[in-house]
């Protein structure tokens, strides 16, 4: 994915991550009430992109490795990476993952959420609400000494114990000046294996939770990843920085 160098960032270099993530948080309590019946995930985007450049901050997604569009959004059994459309307009009972990364300063600010337009499934509520916790539970495990293998123990044996399944295929990973960088955080794996964690340690924790297998593939635009099964598919997704204490939520309002 990246260098294997894990940088530590100075605290000047967390207060700009900071910055970066509650803006990020505010841009997806922005978008919540557009996430209703009858409209467009074009329109999303186009909102999301309005509303970045107005508070002076870029688009990260926006043309990186030729994405098309500001923000992702995957729907139902979208696992990630879903490309905005005006054809795509959202219904009753429908899930949408928007996943946001404005860049602020040159740091970036990544989070994403599971939302429900209306009234969901019992099964899609199950599934949206096991996934949460288990992004809960991941960022609990986070603390000077731990290891990276410990977050996605306990991301794995919360979701398996609840008749769900972890997407292997994609990981979280290092993000401050760089997108995407080392440490990738796998959201599956064994108590006490991986690197250990350090303070100014920052990475998103981001599990893509399947409601049955949890295997993909990625269609022919080279980024929509869906559910090998089309079963529906939930993720929410912080960044967080390891401290002298334990963890900090970089991406909360």
């Amino acid at each position: 994915m990246k260098s294997e160098t894990i940088e530590l960032l100075s605290n000047r270099e967390l207060d700009k991550m900071r910055q970066a993530g509650r803006l990020a948080a505010e841009l997806l309590n922005h978008l919540e009430p557009m996430v209703k019946p009858g409209v467009s995930t074009l329109e999303i985007n186009d909102e999301a992109e309005r509303w970045t450049l107005a508070h002076k901050a870029k688009s990260a997604p926006l043309g990186y490795k030729g994405f098309p569009k500001s923000l992702c959004t995957s729907i139902n059994e979208v696992v990630c990476h879903g490309i905005p459309s005006a054809k795509q307009v959202l219904k009753e009972g429908d899930i949408i993952n928007i996943d946001v990364t404005p860049l602020v300063d040159g740091y970036h600010g990544d989070t994403s959420k599971t939302f429900f337009v209306g009234k969901p499934s019992p099964t899609a509520k199950k599934l949206v609400e096991v996934t949460l916790e288990c992004l809960n539970r991941g960022i609990a495990e986070v603390k000077p000494g731990a290891r990276i293998g410990d977050i996605g123990a306990a991301i794995q044996e919360y979701a398996e114990g609840e008749g769900f399944s972890v997407v292997r295929n994609f990981a979280g990973h290092g993000v401050h000046r760089i997108f995407h960088t080392a440490p990738e955080i796998l959201h599956y794996g064994r108590r006490g294996t991986g690197k250990r964690l350090r303070p100014g340690m920052v990475f998103t924790i981001e599990p893509m939770i399947n409601e049955g297998t949890w295997e993909v593939e990625v269609l022919d635009d080279g980024w929509t990843a869906i559910t090998l099964d089309r079963k529906l598919s939930a993720q929410f997704e912080h960044t967080v920085a390891v401290t002298e204490e334990g963890v900090e939520i970089l991406t909360q309002a």
